[in-house]
């Protein structure tokens, strides 16, 4: 993947077995390294767990940005409030309510134009990242200094060997 300044960007994807501490610091870290590339956000208020209640305020909030653009006519009111929440980054306090729902959410995302480089879902166990390779070793590092191991993201195969061995696995349950 190439992103709009012409940089590759590699896709990682949480590896198993990671504690739901690591978890958190791994989706709240990634945001962070992230946050001047994404032009778009959007999460859902919506957890198929019980949010912590370290975050109660945070999904309040989200809410009450759903309400602000029902408000503004910037959405519906007839979309489902608590679905596809507008978030602007550049606002601290708007970023502070995505990096605390996005690990416990059933979906957070982050675009920089048409890609998508930041993708949360199923209540924090699913996690997909588009980074620069600056971004990647910050990234890193930065889980290092809170104790989570680099093993803790895992390069996600090429679309084109994914779709081969797809193919292949397909065929495979043919024969």
């Amino acid at each position: 993947m190439i992103n709009q300044q012409g940089s590759p960007r590699s896709e990682f994807v949480l590896a198993d077995g990671l504690t739901p501490a690591d978890i958190e610091h791994v989706h709240r870290e990634a945001l962070r390294v992230l946050r001047s590339d994404i032009d778009t956000a959007h999460l859902d208020a919506y957890s198929d767990e019980a949010w912590p209640p370290a975050v109660l305020n945070s999904c309040e909030r989200a809410l009450s940005l759903a309400r602000e653009e029902v408000a503004s006519g910037a959405r519906s009111q007839r979309h489902d409030l608590g679905m596809g929440i507008g978030i602007d980054v550049r606002d601290d306090k708007q970023f502070e309510v995505l990096e605390n729902l996005a690990p416990y959410t059933i979906n957070a995302e982050g675009w920089q134009g048409n890609c998508s480089i930041f993708s949360a879902n199923d209540t924090g166990t699913s996690l997909c990242i588009a980074v620069t390779q600056e971004q990647e070793a910050a990234l890193l590092s930065r889980l290092d200094a809170l104790g989570v191991s680099s093993t803790a993201l895992v390069p996600l195969p090429p679309r084109r060997r994914r779709r081969g061995a797809l193919v292949a696995r397909m065929r495979g349950v043919r024969e």
